[in-house]
């Protein structure tokens, strides 16, 4: 049985036929930029978060990038990010003007740890940008402690993470702004780029509307007087038109993401070789959506060349680098824990339309090399 880890035709497959049909609606009625679509998409969307303002994007990077500029951030202002985080992230904060500082990972969820982003704080320090990885929501609350205590602004990074919740509330809500990717593979992936910024800011949202239209809004650049730098960083209206018919089975997909992380950690959580993400079933204050299953253990390498024999796709995350490790960008932090982490993580195949069959033999292929390692 063949399990890839991820089945890029499969999910237009899915439901081929309604996203022909949204297609050649959008299409056949000239709907191609900015047109009703996005509206609607962006405010079912705020609904869904519980937001005040959806702005969408041409991807994350550039509602990162967008959200940085809109927020004032001055050239040489340092922010805080995760190591343990894509590129983009960092790449939003050079752009804008600002200097990195990555950070050490927690080792009881893998993502930011917030004592980490208070020994990082100097005098320069502006932000702290949290990455939101896998699904699974940072915890805020001590990091917007951290932030008032000192006076700093908080970023979210949720591009892996529409729809996780803490405390009820959602990733990307708890700063001054959030940003998520409708990248492909995302839980909520469109079919190309795509991206969003949400915030309760009314401020920011005006600013990246007009910014991401050359600063002109909605309006044509040539009828308006543009009266702040922007840039063209729209999002496209047929994959705004995707979304929102994809946001009206979101919760399925996501409880079915749910269903089959329970079944992993069931399954391997007696193994004592590996270490696993939190379960769905614990800490009820916590909802994941699992946008990836990521495990750790020491014969990595070993395990994921005995499932590709078993044809079960694996890959590690970003290549297997922290945003630390890029010395060829000027970074020089040292930070083992995220070091190791990056020699011993993986990614097993999680999406929502893996068959129960397939789960199972995911699972037998895991459990069975374990027993071999004995």
């Amino acid at each position: 049985m063949k399990v890839p880890f991820f089945d890029w035709a499969g999910y237009y497959r899915e439901r081929a036929s309604d996203f022909a049909r949204i297609m050649e609606e959008t299409a056949s009625r000239g709907g191609f930029i900015l047109q009703h679509d996005v509206d609607e998409f962006e405010g079912n969307l705020a609904r869904f978060i519980g937001v005040k303002h959806v702005v969408g994007l041409s991807d994350a990077t550039n509602a990162m990038l967008l959200g940085l500029r809109a927020s004032g951030l001055e050239p040489g202002s340092e922010v805080i990010i995760p190591s343990h985080c894509f590129i983009a992230a960092a790449q939003a904060v050079h752009f804008a003007g600002g200097i990195n500082i990555p950070v050490e990972l927690s080792a009881d969820d893998w993502l930011v740890d917030p004592a980490a982003i208070e020994a990082a704080i100097t005098p320069r320090t502006r932000g702290i940008m949290p990455v939101h990885v896998n699904g699974r929501t940072a915890r805020m609350d001590a990091i917007l402690e951290i932030a008032s205590r000192h006076n700093l602004e908080v970023f979210e990074d949720a591009a892996q993470a529409a729809g996780a919740r803490l405390n009820g509330r959602g990733a990307g809500t708890f700063g001054r702004w959030g940003v998520y990717s409708f990248y492909p593979s995302k839980t909520l992936g469109c079919f190309g780029d795509a991206g969003a910024l949400v915030t309760d800011d009314d401020d920011i949202a005006d600013k990246v509307r007009r910014m991401r239209n050359h600063g002109a809004g909605r309006d044509k650049v040539i009828e308006v007087n543009v009266d702040i730098w922007g840039t063209n960083s729209r999002i496209d209206n047929i994959q705004a038109a995707i979304l929102n018919y994809k946001l009206t089975y979101y919760d399925q997909a996501i409880a079915r993401r749910r269903e089959i992380a329970a079944r992993y950690h069931e399954a391997f959580s007696g193994i004592t070789a590996l270490r696993l993400p939190p379960p769905p079933t614990c800490e009820g204050n916590y909802f994941d959506i699992f946008q990836n299953y990521e495990l750790c253990t020491g014969p990595r390498d070993l395990l994921r060349k005995y499932l590709a024999g078993k044809e079960v796709g694996t890959i590690v995350q970003w290549g297997g680098i922290g945003i630390h490790q890029f010395k060829g960008l000027g970074f020089t932090a040292e930070l083992p824990r995220t070091d190791r982490f990056f020699k011993e993580s993986m990614l097993l195949p999680m999406n929502h339309i893996l068959t129960d069959e397939q789960v199972s033999h995911v699972i037998r292929s895991v459990v069975s090399f374990f027993e071999g390692q004995r």
